[in-house]
C-alpha cells in the first residue's frame, strides 16, 4: 500500500510540473497568436467547464470500473492535449481542445484524477496521519508546480537563440504531451481494482449527505471566487499592467509556488493544534486581503510582495480541506464525497474566468482580483459559521 502512495506522489509531481509551466505558457501563447483578454478568459472557462464535466462522468462510472485504467486513460488524454493544442489557432477549435483536454489554467488540484487519487490516499492513511499524508501530497504537487513555472522561461531562452517565439511556445505543449506519457507509465504500476472490489468499497453518499452537500455549496463559492484570479489570468494581468516579461513571470511564479508548497506541511501542523476549519479560515482571510491590496497598488514591487504573501497563505486550506472532507464521512463514502465536492468546484470555477477576462479589458484591470478577494472572505466567514462545531475524529479525540 505504501508503494502505491509513492506512485501517486510521483504522478502528482509529473502533473504539477506540467501544470506549472502550462498556466504561464497558455496566456502567453494565446496572446501571441492574437487572442484578446476576453477570448483568453473564454478558453480558460472552456478548460474548467470541461474538467467539471469529465470529473462528473468519472464520478458516475468509477464504482464499476478499474480505477487504474481510468487513471491511465486520463494520462493518455494529457498526451493528446499537448499534441493538439498547438495545432489550432481558431477560437472554436482551441476552446474544444481546452474543453476535452487536461490543460489546467488554475494550477489548482482539480480534474478527473483528484477524487480517485484522494480516495486512494485516504484509504491508506490512519486518522491521525491523514492530514500529513495530504500535506505531503500537496507539497509534492506544489514543488513540482514551482519547478514547472521556472521551466516557463524556456521559450524566452529558445527565442533568444533564434527560434521563433510561437514555435518555442508550441514546443512547451509538446513537452506537456511527453509528461502525459510519463504519467501513463507510472499509473501502470498501480494494482488493478476490479469491479467487485470497487463496488464493495465505494458507495453513494448516505448519512453524511447533508454535510457533504453543504460543504460542496461553500467550496463552490470559493471556487467561483478563485476563478476571477486563476494563475493564467493573474499572469495575463501582470503582462498587461506592468509589461512583465515571460522570464520574469516564470521566476515570480516559481517563488510563488515554492511558498505555497511549503505552506502545506505548515498547514498540517497548524491544523493539529488549532483544528482543520480554523486553519482553513484564519489563513485564508489574510491572503484575500493581500490580493485586494495588490489589485489597487500602482507599484510592481509592492504588488509582487503582496502576491507572494498571498501565495504563502492561500493554499493552506488545500490539504486541510481535503482531509476534512475525508474525515467527516464514512470510509465507504469517501470516493463519492470527493467527487461531489470536486465537481461543483470545477463547475463554479469555470463560470468566472470569461467574466474576469472581460473585466481585464476595462480601464480598471484589477477589478477581478478585488472580486476574488471579497468573495473568498464571504466564503471563509460562512465556513466558520457552519462548521466550527463539526470536528474530525482526531480533533474529538484530543478534546
Amino acid at each position: 500500500m505504501k508503494s502505491n502512495t509513492f506512485i501517486l506522489y510521483a504522478a502528482r509531481a509529473v502533473r504539477g510540473f506540467g501544470d506549472g509551466f502550462a498556466v504561464i505558457i497558455l496566456p502567453a501563447y494565446l496572446a501571441e497568436i492574437g487572442f484578446n483578454p476576453l477570448q483568453i478568459g473564454m478558453v480558460a472557462t472552456a478548460a474548467l467547464l470541461g474538467t467539471a464535466a469529465i470529473t462528473l462522468a468519472v464520478g458516475f462510472i468509477a464504482a464499476t470500473r478499474d480505477l487504474r485504467n481510468l487513471l491511465v486513460l486520463g494520462a493518455v488524454s494529457m498526451t493528446v492535449t499537448g499534441l493538439l493544442f498547438p495545432s489550432f489557432e481558431h477560437l472554436a477549435f482551441v476552446m474544444a481542445v481546452a474543453f476535452f483536454g487536461t490543460i489546467n489554467p488554475s494550477t489548482g488540484d482539480i480534474g478527473l484524477f483528484v477524487p480517485l487519487e484522494h480516495a486512494m490516499l485516504a484509504q491508506a492513511a490512519a486518522d491521525h496521519d491523514r492530514t500529513r499524508v495530504f500535506a505531503r501530497y500537496s507539497l509534492v504537487g506544489g514543488l513540482s508546480t514551482a519547478a514547472g513555472a521556472l521551466a516557463a522561461a524556456a521559450p524566452d531562452i529558445l527565442s533568444s537563440g533564434g527560434l521563433h517565439k510561437i514555435d518555442a511556445l508550441k514546443d512547451m505543449f509538446y513537452l506537456y504531451a511527453a509528461l502525459g506519457v510519463a504519467r501513463t507509465c507510472l499509473y501502470r504500476y498501480l494494482p488493478h481494482v476490479h469491479k467487485h472490489e470497487q463496488t464493495s468499497r465505494t458507495v453513494a453518499l448516505g448519512p453524511s449527505k447533508g454535510i457533504v452537500y453543504k460543504l460542496a455549496a461553500l467550496f463552490s463559492l470559493d471556487a467561483f471566487a478563485g476563478g476571477f484570479a486563476i494563475q493564467s489570468l493573474v499572469a495575463l494581468w501582470l503582462f498587461k499592467r506592468f509589461d512583465l516579461s515571460l522570464s520574469a513571470a516564470s521566476m515570480f511564479f516559481f517563488w510563488s509556488n515554492v511558498l505555497a508548497a511549503f505552506s502545506y506541511p505548515a498547514a498540517a501542523r497548524l491544523a493539529n493544534r488549532f483544528g482543520l476549519v480554523n486553519t482553513m479560515v484564519f489563513t485564508h482571510i489574510p491572503s484575500s486581503i493581500c490580493l485586494i491590496l495588490a489589485a489597487i497598488s500602482p507599484n510592481l514591487t509592492i504588488v509582487l510582495v503582496l502576491l507572494l504573501v498571498r501565495s504563502a497563505l492561500s493554499q493552506m486550506d488545500v490539504p486541510t480541506r481535503t482531509s476534512y472532507v475525508m474525515a467527516v464521512v464514512s470510509p465507504a463514502e469517501r470516493t463519492a464525497a470527493a467527487s461531489v465536492t470536486a465537481v461543483p468546484r470545477s463547475l463554479a470555477s469555470s463560470m468566472s474566468p470569461a467574466l474576469a477576462g472581460a473585466l481585464l479589458a476595462t480601464s480598471f484591470a484589477g477589478l477581478p482580483l478585488i472580486l476574488c478577494g471579497a468573495l473568498k472572505i464571504v466564503y471563509d466567514v460562512a465556513l466558520l459559521f457552519c462548521f466550527r462545531d463539526i470536528k474530525a475524529p482526531e480533533e474529538r479525540a484530543r478534546r
